[in-house]
């Protein structure tokens, strides 16, 4: 039986939306509701840190941007300066220029040497041109006698005399008479005169062909092309171009010498 007290469990409970809190969480029968932080998994009050500075970064970066332009453009303006002073000073920068196929070395006679001296200078190009096809065809010439038995020795000598009196020639005389003559520096043509009397000696040299290394046979002398020519036509008659290339190499370095310091002599 039931107690008269006793609430009716099928009884509606009625809210009153008027009433304060308190009173509607006294007749609400639902447990509260534990109040638990936010978090991320079991450790609810874990915090997460976000770091400010980061936020700088971009105009730290834009500064250091701006800075790095900005010396850029001195050094550009620096440089641009002192171009034009070597210019207005009449130094003309040394690019490379010859041959036009492939620039290893700066030349530039017309523009670069007087009027009155461009026909030496030319003349003394051509000097250098002609040791150089001189040593090119002294080096075959001997492949050929070192293909006919000559031996090894001569093919090494020849490839030394080639490959080291070409650029040497270049830088000991024909150069400083270049520069010699676009500034008209006596110690430029004295430095000249000096190496292309030895230029002069190793082409007369050249020619004889006296055997004294590994018979003569190493360079395209007279000797060494009567010597070669009994046992091989074909590597006699490379040799006899070859002596005839060497006499007329020695014949315009005679020449050019001549005219250089006579040409030295009225400019002093």
């Amino acid at each position: 039986m039931f107690r008269r007290d006793d609430p009716n469990p099928f009884e509606e409970e009625e809210v009153n939306p008027f009433s304060n809190g308190s009173e509607r969480a006294s007749r609400s029968r639902l447990p509260p509701l534990a109040s638990e932080p936010m978090g991320f998994g079991n450790k609810l009050d874990a915090t997460v840190d976000i770091p400010l500075d980061n936020m700088d970064d971009p105009k730290k970066r834009g500064k250091e941007l701006a800075s790095w332009e900005a010396d850029l453009k001195r050094r550009e303006k620096d440089i641009k300066r002192r171009e034009d002073a070597i210019s207005r000073a009449g130094v003309p920068l040394d690019d490379k220029n010859w041959p036009p196929f492939f620039p290893i070395i700066h030349h530039d006679i017309a523009n670069e040497i007087p009027i009155h001296a461009q026909r030496l200078q030319y003349l003394a190009f051509a000097s250098w041109l002609g040791i150089v096809f001189c040593l090119s065809w002294n080096f075959l010439a001997i492949i050929v006698c070192w293909i006919k038995g000559g031996g090894v020795k001569i093919f090494f000598l020849a490839s030394i005399y080639a490959l080291l009196g070409c650029p040497l020639s270049y830088v000991l005389w024909y150069r400083p008479l270049y520069r010699a003559m676009r500034t008209d520096s006596a110690l430029k043509f004295g430095w000249f005169f000096m190496f292309y009397l030895l230029h002069i000696g190793f082409c007369i040299f050249a020619a004889i062909a006296p055997p004294i290394i590994f018979h003569g046979k190493s360079l395209t002398g007279i000797l060494a092309a009567i010597d070669t020519f009994s046992d091989h036509v074909l590597v006699g008659i490379f040799y006899l171009i070859g002596f005839g290339l060497f006499c007329l190499e020695t014949l315009l370095s005679l020449w050019v010498l001549q005219k250089i310091y006579m040409y030295f002599r009225g400019n002093k």
